[in-house]
């Protein structure tokens, strides 16, 4: 298992462009403010988040009450979590990084139910009879003996999803450095590449030119006249005389 984790550790993350990193990067950040200036409100990624809860409650309660009581939570969290530990095996940047990003969004909307606990102010869903509707973090305090530090807890729980939250974005932001340097070492290697080939390109010409055979210029054939093509006298004794 510890092999299997190491060789996933080990693959490189998949490239993502400067421009789509710039772009995801101003979205979180839109997002992170509008977060922080609904002091701990519903935000609109909430009702998803709800829906997922309210599921948790009927798929844990096969499991017992218990279970049913913790799993509006628990399937809120594994979720997200779920979907990020995929997209890390698989090594896609921007769906590890949005998963991870919105599983801490959770913390958020945990710790404002939590910090409800004891003042039981906040308007309660349920999938079954309204009639027996129970305030999930009352019932899990209240047994745990903890239900007078209800907002401490939330507290605690909200500070760790923004510093997730926060911790993510930065990490996706380095992303951005990574590319450029790894643009630039495509580009020198690129470079380094044409100028090899342009090497064993010459080497492999210089090599081919000592084998070839060399041209051999032919003597010209004797004849009535020398080279200059004045008529040359090849033997007195045979040059033709004048009738008598």
């Amino acid at each position: 298992m510890l092999d299997l984790l190491q060789s996933v550790i080990d693959e490189p993350w998949k490239p993502v462009s400067r421009p789509a990193i710039v772009g995801w990067v101003i979205f979180y950040a839109a997002f992170l403010v509008y977060a922080f200036r609904a002091h701990g409100g519903f935000l609109f990624i909430d009702a998803a988040n709800l829906v997922v809860h309210e599921g948790g409650h009927n798929l844990f309660g096969w499991f017992g009450a218990t279970l049913g009581l913790w799993g509006g939570t628990l399937l809120q969290w594994l979720v997200p979590f779920l979907l990020a530990a995929y997209f890390f095996k698989e090594r896609q940047t921007t769906g590890f990084v949005f998963c991870s990003f919105f599983f801490f969004e959770n913390w958020l909307y945990t710790a404002t139910y939590m910090a409800d606990a004891r003042a039981r102010i906040l308007p309660l869903v349920t999938t079954g009879d309204p009639d027996f509707v129970e305030h999930d973090w009352f019932t899990i305090f209240s047994r745990m003996g903890v239900l007078n530090y209800d907002t401490r807890i939330a507290a605690v729980v909200r500070l760790l999803g923004w510093l997730g939250m926060i911790g993510v974005v930065v990490w996706f932001a380095l992303r951005a450095k990574d590319a450029d340097s790894q643009a630039h070492a495509n580009v020198h290697a690129e470079e380094g590449n044409r100028f090899m080939d342009f090497m064993a390109t010459q080497q492999s010409a210089s090599y081919a030119s000592t084998l070839a055979p060399r041209s051999v210029i032919p003597r010209p054939a004797a004849t009535g006249k020398d080279l200059r093509g004045a008529p040359s006298k090849i033997n007195s004794s045979s040059a033709s005389t004048d009738p008598q």
